[in-house]
C-alpha cells in the first residue's frame, strides 16, 4: 500500500519527538520508520553531561526567573507569534525553519538529501536529551507561573515531558551547526537563527533559560558524535552540493523572511 510523503514525514515527527515526551508515540505503518544516525552508546548521555537544574534560591535560578518574567512581556507580540511558528517541527514544513537564514527553500524536489539529514539529526538531537529529561522531570514555566503558552494545543502533552534540557533548542542548535558547515558563507545568519530558535522556547513560556543553555550543550555533543558516523559524513557532502546547486536556481523562499527578521529582532535582554 502506498504512503503519501506528508504522511511519511508526519510519522517522522512522531518518532523524533517521542524523546521529548513521557508517553512514547506508537504508529502502525508498513513503511520503514525514520531513524537517527546514532545508536546506543554513540548518543551523548545527557544525564552524565548535564548538571542538575538550578536549585531554588541560587543565582542560576534567579536568572531563570528573571528571563521568564521578561519573556512574559512579549505575549501577543510579533515575537510571540514567531515562537508559535518555531514550535512546529513537523516535516516537511519543519525543514523550512532555517530557510530564510540558509537563503534557499528546503524541499523533497531540490534538496532531498538535506531533508533526510535534517530529519535524522532531529531524531538524534531529541534522543540526546531524553535521559536528563526523564530523570529530572523539571516543571515547565507555564506550570509554575500559570500563564499561557504560545502553543495551548500542546500544553497537555508538555506537562508530561520534562523541561530540562530543551529538546527544541537541541534540535535547532544542531541544525544551526550542521547548516553552518554546509553553507559556511551564511554561518553567522544560521547561528543567529539557531540561537533565537532556542529563545523562542522562552518566549513561548515552555522552557527556562537554563533549559535552553543545556539544550545547546547537548546539541554540540550530538554534532560532535555525528561526525564519527560515516553515513552522516556522506550526507553532509551531498547536502552541500544540493545547496550549492539549488542556490543557483534563484528559487523563491517559502516564508515571509522580512516579517520573520523583524520579529526576531525582539529579544529578552537577560537572554541576549
Amino acid at each position: 500500500m502506498s504512503r503519501s510523503k506528508p504522511l511519511f514525514h508526519a510519522l517522522a515527527l512522531c518518532a523524533a519527538l517521542a524523546a521529548c515526551s513521557s508517553t512514547p508515540a506508537a504508529v502502525s505503518t508498513d513503511a520503514p520508520a525514520p531513524t537517527g544516525y546514532l545508536r546506543g552508546d554513540a548518543l551523548p548521555d545527557s544525564l552524565a553531561l548535564s548538571p542538575p537544574p538550578p536549585a531554588a534560591g541560587t543565582a542560576w535560578a534567579a536568572l531563570d526567573d528573571a528571563v521568564a518574567a521578561q519573556a512574559l512581556t512579549l505575549r501577543d507580540s510579533p515575537r510571540f507569534r514567531q515562537a508559535h511558528v518555531d514550535a512546529d517541527l513537523g516535516f516537511p514544513d519543519g525543514a523550512q525553519q532555517f530557510s530564510c537564514a540558509l537563503g534557499i527553500p528546503v524541499d523533497e524536489r531540490h534538496t532531498p538529501v538535506l531533508m533526510r539529514l535534517l530529519q535524522r539529526s532531529l531524531i538524534d538531537a531529541s534522543a540526546a536529551t531524553r535521559a536528563a529529561k526523564t530523570h529530572y522531570q523539571r516543571p515547565r514555566p507555564f506550570m509554575v507561573n500559570g500563564q499561557p503558552t504560545c502553543t495551548p494545543e500542546q500544553e497537555d502533552h508538555l506537562r508530561g515531558s520534562g523541561s530540562y534540557p530543551s529538546g527544541h533548542t537541541a534540535i535547532g542548535w544542531t541544525w544551526a551547526l550542521i547548516l553552518s558547515e554546509i553553507a559556511p558563507e551564511r554561518a553567522t545568519a544560521l547561528l543567529q537563527r539557531g540561537r533565537n530558535y532556542g529563545h523562542s522556547r522562552l518566549v513561548c513560556n515552555v522552557h527556562w533559560y537554563s533549559d535552553v543553555q543545556q539544550g545547546q550543550a547537548m546539541a554540540a555533543a550530538t554534532v560532535a558524535r555525528l561526525h564519527d558516523d560515516l553515513q552522516f559524513g556522506a550526507d553532509l557532502l551531498l547536502a552541500q552540493r544540493e545547496v550549492e546547486a539549488t542556490r543557483k536556481l534563484g528559487l523563491p523562499l517559502p516564508r515571509d523572511c522580512a516579517t520573520e527578521a523583524e520579529a526576531l529582532k525582539i529579544e529578552t535582554p537577560e537572554a541576549r
